[in-house]
């Protein structure tokens, strides 16, 4: 199926190229945060089972919990850093984007590895409203890997300026966060990006409608450049949802 967006793009539904992580009960789920794997059973009444294989259930019937940061691939907005309450729900109200997908090795500075404004500053144009960062190595364990006090790789203060001065609206990335690790609840990057000044009084220019999506993982045979992304989630009430971010490869089109 074709589809044809703005009178510019041209894609083929048929072919998504789909860049989350599922989120699984199992010890292959990805982990960050200091928290265990997801839990996801049947819900049991007295010797009802809610699972068919049991023999008393005629329906499959999971409770599932879950943290959409530490468990895999989720979009979140500014409210996941401010005082007052803000939704990703009420804040994502659009869900195609144009995108740019470039490959970055962080920067060994002292003990970290960083993402700086110098490797991503030739890569953005005021095309693009998705950047989606994909770092290396690439290996496939950044499907399983557990986060939990590894310090990895991070976007500096610099770059989350210069990407929000790029008119970016929706930042991915395929680490755990945007920033540091342990950073004394700085969150330098997370507060760049949104233009946040204060946490606790939100300053009329912050980015309302910006979203950052963490713990996506782009397969080395995707090339870098343009494509349009669908940026879907759950209608959770909530800073962060768990999300299934899709991009489409962009043909040729002319009216």
């Amino acid at each position: 199926m074709i589809a044809i967006l703005d009178n510019k793009y041209q894609i083929d539904l048929s072919k998504p190229i789909d860049i989350s992580i599922p989120l699984t009960n199992t010890d292959e789920n990805p982990i960050a945060w200091y928290i265990e794997k997801p839990v996801i059973e049947p819900v049991v009444f007295g010797d009802w089972i809610g699972k068919v294989s049991e023999g008393k259930s005629s329906t499959n019937f999971n409770n599932i919990f879950f943290n959409p940061h530490g468990h895999g691939t989720h979009t979140e907005c500014l409210g996941h850093i401010t005082n007052d309450f803000y939704s990703i729900n009420q804040s994502l109200k659009q869900f195609f984007f144009t995108a740019k997908l470039i490959t970055v090795e962080p920067e060994k500075i002292g003990d970290d590895f960083v993402i700086t404004k110098e490797s991503i500053s030739t890569s953005l144009n005021v095309t693009n409203e998705a950047l989606i960062i994909r770092t290396i190595p690439n290996s496939k364990d950044k499907r399983s890997r557990k986060y939990s006090n590894t310090n990895p790789p991070y976007l500096s203060e610099d770059a989350a300026i210069f990407i929000r001065e790029s008119e970016i609206q929706h930042l991915l990335i395929d680490l755990p966060s945007v920033d540091k690790e342990h950073d004394e609840g700085k969150l330098l990057a997370h507060k760049a990006f949104w233009n946040v000044k204060d946490t606790h009084n939100l300053n009329s220019d912050a980015r309302l409608n910006a979203t950052i999506t963490e713990m996506i993982y782009v397969p080395e045979e995707i090339e870098d450049g343009n494509y349009i992304l669908n940026l879907q989630i759950a209608s959770f009430e909530n800073d962060a949802s768990p999300s299934k971010p899709i991009l489409y490869k962009i043909s040729d089109f002319r009216l």
